[in-house]
């Protein structure tokens, strides 16, 4: 059984469309997108600098328009799609029309609308995120309750992402739970936080009139690492995770418990691929950050690498 990862924001970096760019028919699809999602997504992805793509509101439709292109691409490479699929916070977006629930352009239209209410959120109150990995994970729990912090996602691996004020953060970053690292996110507020609760009811309005279809696929959501068997729930949990913890650990414990062979990661990749070395130890595990890792994914989702 293989699994797609569809990845969440911070996984992208300037001109990290340009290759894909090179493929048949997906500047077509790149301008469909941008459309939808009121982004001008080729631009963006090819030429604006990290500062700019870090912006909420450009940095989710391009994660999302990025995982789709590499996820079409990987059929065609392959003759198949995946077992099964799982998204790691706006990913599920992308994770979603993998499964059949919702068309790419609605799923874009949803981003566009979820990235502009996200950074509106975010702009009435300085927050952030960082990645807090090692140590004993009670004490770093116990070291953010004490900081007012919001683990945001439990990254599994060893990695909580701890979420709030600044000044916060900065004090966690000064004087670490023993043994942990901190590391300062690329991303442009407290997501997954009662911070987001503005962009909670702007999401919510937003998927009122999507009808959805059931999954077609084994579909996880990272609400609980649970599968989910119906459209309609499908889109009650990307609505209320805006403001809840990514449980991206207990989505790889259903993973394993599924007896998974494999996973792949979508574009643009590196980070859960990352986490799935540590927390799924001797699954193979392929990023695809361009084209030219579609064979390697192709080749594990027929099973020749496993």
């Amino acid at each position: 059984m293989i699994v797609v990862a569809c990845p969440g924001q911070g996984s992208q970096t300037p001109g990290f469309l340009a290759p894909w760019l090179e493929l048949d028919g997906v500047a077509d699809s790149l301008a469909r997108y941008s459309e939808a999602a009121e982004v001008d997504l080729i631009a963006h992805g090819t030429e604006s600098d990290a500062d700019t793509i870090r912006d909420t509101r450009i940095a989710q439709p391009l994660i999302v328009a990025a995982s789709l292109i590499a996820s079409q691409a990987l059929v065609e490479r392959a003759g198949r799609r995946a077992d099964g699929v799982a998204g790691h916070s706006v990913g599920e977006l992308a994770a979603i029309v993998g499964t059949g629930v919702i068309a790419a352009e609605e799923s874009m239209r949803l981003v566009g609308i979820r990235g502009r209410a996200m950074a509106d959120a975010a702009a009435h109150t300085p927050t952030g995120m960082s990645a807090v990995i090692g140590g004993d994970e009670q004490a770093v729990l116990e070291r953010l309750a004490e900081l007012e912090l919001t683990p945001a996602n439990y990254n599994g691996g060893g990695q909580i992402v701890a979420a709030g004020a600044l000044p916060a953060l900065g004090s966690l970053a000064e004087a670490p739970v023993k043994g942990t690292r901190v590391i300062p996110l690329q991303v442009a507020g407290a997501f997954h936080t009662s911070y987001m609760s503005s962009a909670v009811d702007a999401l919510r309005s937003a998927v009122a009139d999507v009808t959805p279809n059931d999954p077609d696929l084994t579909l996880w959501t990272n609400r609980d690492g649970s599968i989910v068997a119906s459209g309609a729930h499908a889109l009650d949990f990307i609505v209320d995770q805006v403001s809840s913890p990514v449980r991206w650990d207990l989505c790889m414990a259903s993973f394993a418990d599924a007896g998974i062979t494999g996973m792949i990661e979508l574009a643009p990749a590196g980070a859960l691929a990352g986490l799935a070395k540590r927390g799924l130890r001797g699954t193979p595990v392929v990023a695809v950050k361009s084209p030219d890792d579609l064979d390697a994914a192709a080749e594990l989702l027929n099973g020749a690498a496993a």
